[in-house]
């Protein structure tokens, strides 16, 4: 499979249950995650409630797939939308999907795409259910996609335990704390260190809709540093660069 930034995506979009305000946003946040050579977005054209979103299918070379509601309480865009996503998997043009909708009808389908090798990201409102969530290997949640103002990059504020005073924000409860302190202790070496980035990627394994932006930190070092009740965060040169490794132990 490619390297990361190189995953060739497919992003099929649920216009039925996916606000359009930021569409520019969504895409922004895909690109980090790879190359969205595939994009579709499914609804019912003919009516009013998804016609906010035609400028952006302009604006951002989205395909629009029409599909009419042959029958009233059923869902047909979600037919549509699985039958197509099945279609493109057997046709081994991408390494993975892009499922944009906060609805649960959804979490068949990507399972089924996980089994069959795919990298599956999610991205949803805060009210998607959790067994879509928990099928996908990432999920990100709309509300945090574009609201995120870069943090003052001082030591100051990254180890402040106060943090931006943004709506939405999730708190950080004991129950998450021992989820990181479980997740360190399962990386640590034999002096209790484990490296910060594995820790973060293998916390976003047991819990796919983990990002430091939930809480209010943009990054995990300063949401890390932030608990520091809890954690001891050592930064360490690298000899001959610029780089650093960033380490973290349960304080005692």
């Amino acid at each position: 499979m490619s390297e990361k930034n190189d995953l060739k995506l497919a992003v099929l979009i649920d216009a039925d249950n996916i606000p359009y305000s930021n569409i520019k946003g969504m895409l922004d946040e895909i690109a980090k995650l790879g190359v969205p050579t595939i994009k579709r977005i499914y609804g019912d054209w003919t009516k009013r409630t998804v016609s906010g979103w035609k400028p952006a299918l302009l604006e951002h070379a989205i395909t629009p797939i029409q599909q009419y509601s042959y029958t009233s309480g059923k869902n047909a865009t979600d037919s549509a939308m699985i039958i197509d996503a099945m279609d493109i998997l057997h046709s081994e043009k991408v390494d993975g999907f892009c499922l944009v909708s906060s609805d649960s009808d959804f979490t068949r389908l990507a399972t089924r795409l996980r089994e069959s090798g795919m990298r599956v990201i999610g991205i949803g409102e805060k009210k998607t259910p959790q067994p879509f969530i928990v099928a996908c290997d990432k999920f990100i949640y709309i509300e945090i996609i574009g609201e995120s103002d870069p943090l003052p990059k001082t030591e100051k504020t990254e180890t402040s335990k106060s943090r931006p005073q943004k709506s939405k924000v999730d708190p950080i409860d004991r129950k998450f704390i021992q989820l990181i302190k479980r997740t360190v202790d399962d990386l640590a070496d034999d002096d209790g260190w484990a490296p910060l980035a594995a820790v973060g990627a293998l916390i976003n394994k047991k819990k796919p809709d983990f990002d430091p932006r939930n809480y209010g930190f943009t990054k995990l070092t300063p949401m890390i540093k932030s608990l520091n009740d809890h954690f001891v965060v050592d930064v360490r040169e690298i000899p001959n660069s610029q780089n650093k490794h960033i380490f973290v132990r349960v304080r005692k």
